[in-house]
């Protein structure tokens, strides 16, 4: 048994094909068929169930692929401790982050990072929180930033920032003249929310929750979900209701449209950003700049946990 085994067993299963996972393995598809046989060959069992379209391990070739990620990933720890006790900080990064918090901040902190650690190789990406969360559990990434908490087994979770939540009130709409909003004046039949899938939609269901319990004042005459901010401020210019907006958005709009923002009441209701990576990553030092990095280029009052109250990004019912 040897790590390339292990690791060519795991490509396949992060691909489900052999064709690709060889393409992504840098090595011919019959070297990587032969090798994954081998193994099958030396353990007595069936790691892959080859009869399937797409292809899917066996239940003893689940358990197998899970202590083969395990051993994949101390293998590349001891590397890193090696690099770490020499200094040294490089290679490929792996980073995904969700769509409502990265147009707003990798522009504050990607070029400082890359200018000070050329030797590192960025991937980034823009995901969902599922999709994050998946990615992370089958190893394909080294970090995402997110919402949290997420309410997962293996994760270690470290704050970035607290994130307040601020409404965009349009011209003529009932909270127009109002210098900031109550919660209980906060109702989903008045919102124009982004479409399922995006946590931050989660948080605003969640405060309208705590203001209605039960779904007071819940019914709307439109329905309309965006997959982005900039759809929901037009319609709330074009009189459809207004919106909610995290902070670094709002300070992010013209300024025309930042006299529409309003605070809402104190504590005000805040989302946690933090960078997630599984337990025993091995590439912390580069996530330690990543959180540095990030912290630095951000207002000091969002750095605070006591700023705001904190909502929740799971779904509350």
């Amino acid at each position: 048994m040897t790590l390339t085994q292990l690791k060519y067993v795991v490509a396949v299963d992060t691909y489900r094909h052999f064709a690709k996972a060889a393409e992504h393995s840098f090595v011919t598809q019959p070297t990587l068929s032969m090798q994954v046989n081998k193994l099958e060959q030396e353990l007595g069992v069936r790691i892959f169930d080859r009869k399937k379209q797409p292809i899917e391990p066996t239940r003893i070739g689940e358990a197998i692929i899970k202590q083969a990620r395990l051993v994949i990933s101390e293998s590349e720890r001891i590397l890193e401790l090696v690099k770490a006790a020499k200094g040294e900080v490089g290679g490929e990064f792996r980073l995904k982050i969700i769509p409502t918090v990265s147009t707003n901040l990798l522009p504050r902190f990607l070029r400082g990072v890359l200018e000070q650690y050329p030797e590192i190789s960025f991937r980034i990406k823009e995901l969902q929180t599922s999709e994050i969360i998946n990615m992370l559990n089958n190893d394909r990434l080294d970090a995402g930033i997110m919402a949290t908490p997420l309410g997962e087994t293996g994760f270690v979770e470290d704050p970035l920032y607290y994130e307040p939540f601020m409404a965009y009130i349009p011209e003529n709409h009932r909270l127009e003249k109002e210098e900031f909003v109550l919660l209980g004046e906060l109702k989903v039949s008045d919102l124009l929310l982004l479409k399922e899938g995006h946590c931050f939609r989660e948080n605003v269901l969640n405060i309208c929750e705590a203001a209605f319990p039960g779904g007071e004042g819940n019914s709307k005459e439109l329905e309309f979900e965006s997959g982005n901010f900039e759809t929901l401020v037009r319609l709330a210019d074009k009189g459809f209701g207004m919106t909610l907006l995290p902070y670094l958005t709002a300070l992010d709009l013209d300024e025309e449209s930042k006299n529409r923002i309003k605070p809402i009441e104190h504590p005000q209701p805040t989302r946690e950003i933090s960078i997630v990576y599984r337990e025993g990553q091995p590439k912390t030092k580069v996530i330690e700049i990543l959180a540095k990095e990030i912290k630095s280029r951000l207002p000091e009052r969002l750095l605070d946990p006591n700023f705001g109250n904190t909502i929740s990004p799971l779904p509350s019912r």
